[in-house]
Order: C-alpha cells, then structure tokens, then sequence
C-alpha cells in the first residue's frame, strides 16, 4: 500500500546540527513519506544556504524570512530586497512573525511589529505565502495579520488559545502541527477544536521534536500525524491526505 504524502512545512534544514549528514536526514524523511519539505530561514545567511541546498536536494524548498528577535529595520528591507531579487525560487516568506516571549518592552515590540507589517506586505506584493511565528504573540500576531489584510497564512507551532486560533481559520488560515503535540497540552486542545481543513503538518527540526533536548528531524511528521489521527478519530491515511491537500491549497504545486 502506498504511503500517503505528507509535507513538512516548516523546518530549518539549513542548521549547521544537520550539516554532517544532511542526506540521510532528508532520506529517512523519504521513507516514511515526507515527499517535501520547506526549510525557512532566520537570517540572510539561511536564506542564501536554503537555495543552495534546494539545488541540491529535490523536495527541499526554500523560504527566506527574518527570525522575529533581529530588530533591525535595515536588516529586514535587505531580506525584502533579497526575497524581490530571488522570488521564482522562493516558496514562502518565513520565518517572520512576533515574539513576546523573547522581546518584552514596549519599544522593541513595535520594531519588531513595524517589520513584521513590512514581511506581510511583501507577501501581498509577491503574492507569496506566510510562514509565522508567533511565541507568546498569537492574539497580537493574529490582529496584525488581519489589519494588514495578508491573504495566505501558516501559523506555524501555535501557542495561543483554540478560540483565537478558530478565528484566524475561519478566515481562511493555516495551522501547522509539529511532533511536540505528543507532550503538549494546549496543541492537543488546539487540534481537538480547529478543523481538519486548516491543519498542517510540520517538524520545526531540529527542535519541538517528540523528545526534549534530542535533535528532531523531518521523518517525525508521521509522529504529528499519528497524534492528529487519535485526537481527531479519524485514520492516519485521512489526517495525511487532508494535510497534503491544506498544503497545496496554501502554497500551490509542490513538484512532489
């Protein structure tokens, strides 16, 4: 029986930690069913080694975004401008977002708001998905996206209550689902409530994986899936093809 496709939509393959066996990595990934996966980027550097890894390695597709914690405004209009100058190669802007967790005063949140409000503009332009974080931030990140008017959207490890979530996706938004859920309350309770039709699968390899402190890799999205599976009470093959198919709607063809 063929396995179902699944898509790892939000990883960052480009972290030295998978720099000594890369391959391997993304093979396992293979033989479980991962037929891609996107590897966002934090910073220039990332964003410039995921194109070069996505020459490489079929099925890894590159995004470029600015981790939320780099509050820079001359840094995030370079990312614009690098994301401009490469868009046909891109698949989605990430990671960008909000993060109240790491950033707690006041005036370095509305820096951090001002360039993320740039990085949902740029979507809009380049008509491109979104890849967001949003630690600590979800209701925040959320009113921004509707304010800005950004049209497609992944919310990727959500943190925030299941009401607010149930809001962004009945405006059409997406929410991805790491290996983590295996240990976590809340992304439990936010499976339960939202709808199959706006649930994705991710890892955020190399970490949120199953087991704290151990590296987690892509081949652990069947773990989201299983977890998706026994909250829902739905099969796996279902879980799996409806997540394939969330994913087509956000990002378009997929090449898998």
């Amino acid at each position: 029986m063929m396995k179902p496709k699944i898509v790892d939509t939000h990883t960052h393959l480009c972290d030295p930690v998978f720099d000594k066996d890369r391959a391997e990595v993304i093979q396992r990934a293979r033989e479980v069913g991962v037929a891609a996966i996107i590897s966002v980027s934090e910073a220039l550097s990332d964003a410039r080694k995921n194109l070069d890894l996505a020459a490489t390695y079929p099925g890894l597709l590159p995004a470029a975004g600015l981790y939320p914690t780099h509050l820079d405004i001359q840094l995030a209009e370079e990312m614009c401008s690098f994301i401009r100058t490469k868009r046909s190669r891109f698949f989605a802007i990430g990671e960008v977002g909000l993060d109240y967790w790491a950033v707690k005063e006041e005036p370095q949140r509305e820096v951090q708001r001002q360039i993320f409000k740039s990085f949902v503009d740029l979507s809009l332009e380049l008509k491109l998905p979104l890849n967001v974080h949003s630690r600590s931030a979800g209701h925040h990140a959320i009113a921004l996206l509707f304010e800005q008017g950004a049209r497609k959207v992944q919310l990727h490890a959500f943190d925030g209550k299941a009401a607010t979530a149930l809001q962004a996706a009945e405006a059409g938004f997406f929410f991805s689902i790491p290996p983590s859920i295996i240990r976590s309350r809340q992304k439990q309770k936010l499976v339960k409530r939202l709808p199959l039709s706006c649930l994705l699968i991710e890892t955020d390899s190399p970490v949120l994986g199953p087991t704290p402190q151990e590296r987690n890799q892509p081949s652990n999205a069947v773990i989201a899936v299983d977890a998706i599976s026994e909250i829902k009470g739905i099969s796996k093959a279902e879980v799996a093809e409806a997540a394939y198919q969330n994913t087509l709607r956000l990002y378009g063809d997929l090449n898998t």
